[in-house]
Order: structure tokens, then sequence, then C-alpha cells
């Protein structure tokens, strides 16, 4: 679609192009940085179960501020928010940079700075229908394509990266995107003050969890995307088995590029599809995600995962619709607090099952 509501009249839009760019530069450094941990963490231990319990922390502290820190994005201006959480990351990020700094303050800068994650996602969640009112869709499946978009550029050229500038050169790239994605927000958006709504913060976490919960198509939508706690696991085991099949750092960035690169594709080929049709296909599509990776048990080379997880990607674009629709029932003044309910859930469940994988994995190969 390139009408009124296309992909080209979103990018007219002066705002969603800074929140654009902001979020190509945060995602490629971001996928920098995962690979460059990967590849540092097993070097060092030669462990599956270490390896996939680090990459879970990238995810694992969503639980904890998705819900405690997500309401931010309803109590402060969401632009505030957005720059102090990148300028955060970035300050820490650049900490891990540092040649020879032990693996345990590694694990503990993570943790931090990932909790800085939910606000951020939250506030720029609740600010996109704002910035784009009815070409809300369309620049949610720009933001989802752009976003896979940058997982595909960031871990193919994770390996090559680290590779050349090591693991320590590949975290300070990655402080260097935050620092950049922080300027442009601030001096990109216009102010907005923040919503009307501001409840206690024990009040927020309580109204945003019951308003998902209470509402039976919030409830369905938010378990549709919480299914990822499966098809994420292939993630967190990327760098053993990439040793597996001698592939090396380069093996590392290619599986896990390869369910964002079938994920830009199922989000193009959706968008074929009447907006009614698409609701109607979420439960199909999200089961579908998950079949491909039952060609695992046949122990695949490198070429062989790459597809599956390709194929799985495809299906995964169901997220879009179901993101889209979400947003769409949710009242503005909550938007941020339930939209950090929904992402920290998954993203959390996503943590629990690269972490219980890598542990299956080292018990069972």
């Amino acid at each position: 679609m390139i009408g009124g509501t296309g992909f080209r009249a979103v990018f007219a839009v002066p705002e969603f192009r800074v929140l654009w760019s902001a979020a190509v530069l945060s995602t490629v450094g971001d996928q920098l940085a995962r690979v460059a941990l990967s590849v540092l963490v097993f070097q060092r231990t030669g462990s599956a179960a270490w390896t996939a319990l680090t990459y879970a922390l990238t995810m694992l502290p969503a639980l904890v501020s998705g819900v405690l820190l997500s309401g931010l994005a309803d109590r402060y201006p969401r632009r505030t928010v957005m720059v102090v959480a990148d300028v955060v990351r970035a300050a820490l990020l650049a900490v891990m940079a540092v040649p020879g700094v032990p693996l345990p303050l590694v694990a503990a800068l993570l943790v931090v700075a990932q909790l800085a994650e939910s606000p951020f996602a939250a506030a720029q969640g609740a600010l996109l229908p704002t910035v784009l009112g009815d070409r809300y869709e369309a620049g949610q499946s720009v933001h989802l394509i752009t976003h896979q978009a940058g997982l595909l550029l960031g871990f193919v050229g994770g390996g090559v990266v680290v590779a050349w500038l090591g693991t320590s050169g590949a975290l300070l790239a990655d402080a260097v995107t935050f620092a950049l994605s922080a300027l442009l927000l601030r001096f990109g958006l216009r102010h907005r003050p923040a919503p009307p709504f501001v409840p206690a913060a024990r009040v927020r976490i309580r109204a945003g969890a019951a308003l998902v919960w209470r509402d039976k198509r919030l409830r369905m939508l938010v378990g549709l995307g919480w299914l990822a706690l499966f098809t994420v696991v292939p993630e967190g085991l990327a760098a053993p088995f990439s040793a597996e099949v001698a592939a090396g750092a380069a093996g590392v960035g290619l599986v896990l590029a390869a369910d964002p690169a079938g994920m830009v594709l199922g989000t193009v080929l959706l968008r074929f599809l009447p907006a009614s049709a698409r609701v109607r296909a979420l439960g199909l599509l999200a089961v579908a995600t998950a079949l491909p990776l039952v060609g695992y048990l046949l122990a695949p080379n490198l070429v062989g995962a790459v597809a599956l997880l390709a194929v799985s990607g495809v299906f995964s674009a169901y997220q879009v619709t179901a993101g889209a629709t979400f947003v769409r029932l949710v009242p503005d003044e909550q938007r941020g607090q339930a939209l950090g309910f929904a992402r920290s859930g998954l993203v959390a469940a996503q943590g629990i099952g690269v972490a219980g994988g890598g542990l299956l994995a080292t018990a069972t190969g």
C-alpha cells in the first residue's frame, strides 16, 4: 500500500522519520552487542548454558522493568523518557566496552541497561499513534519491518564486526548508537506534556495488568505474542550451534539473522491481505511459527537451520497485526502501561525460553 495510509504516507511525517532513524541506530547497535556477548561468553566458558543464560539477560530484566518502570511513559513526557533511557544505556555500554571487564560485572551492567528498555519501548509505542493518527497501522508495519531489518543487518554484520573490532569494539559501537539515538529524539521530536492521567505507581501497575486481563480480546492478543517463548530458543543457542557445525562467528550472525529476514518478508506479504483477514489468521499463523523448528530433530547443517528459522520468521509476522490491534483497543491515557505490561511479558517469556533451552542443550545436546 502506498496511498494516504500506506508506507509512503508515514514517511511524509517528519516526527515519524525521527523515530524511525533512532530505531534503526539502536536496533543495529543492540544486535552487534548481542553477537559480541554471545561470542565473548562462549569463548571464555565453552558452555552452551552460560551462553544462553547471558543472552537471556538481554530479555529477563523486562519482567521487572515492564511492570515497575513502563508506567513512566504515562507519567512523564514521552520524549523525555526515551532520551533518558538512551543516555543511560549509552553510558552503561561504554563501561562494558572497557577491555578486561570481568564477566560478572558485564552481566550486572547488562541487566541494569536492559531495565531501561521497557520504559523506552512503552514511550515509543504510546507516542507512535499520536504522531501518525490514522496512518498508525502502516507506520507499525514500517516500524516492525525496520526493526527486523535492523536485526538482520546487526546480526549478519555482527560476526564480521566482532572479528574486526573485537568484542569491546562492538560494545562501544552499541554505546555510540544509543547516544546518537538520544540526540535525534531530543532535537527531532516536539515536546508534549505528560498524559493527564497520573495515578500512584502501585495503582498504575494494577490498572495496566487489570486492563489487559479483563478484556478477552487483549488477553488473546497478549497470549499470542507470548508464544515467542518457544520460537526464540535457537537465538540463545546460536553460538554453540555455530561451533558445533564449524561455522565460527559468521555462523552466529547468520543463525541470528534468519528469523528477522523471514519476518521482514512475512510482514510485506501480509500487507496484501485485507485487515479483517489478517486478524482472522492470527491464531493459525502463531501456531505455524513454531512448526518449522521441529525440523531441528533432523540435525540440520548451517544452511538447513537458517532455512528453518527463516520460514518460522515468515509466519511470525502475525505480531504486526496483533500489536496494531492491541494498541487500537487500549485508551491513550493507559497506553504506555498496557504496552509496557504486554511487551515486558513477551520479552520475559523469550528470556525464560532461551535460558531453558540453554539448560536443556547442556543436558541433552
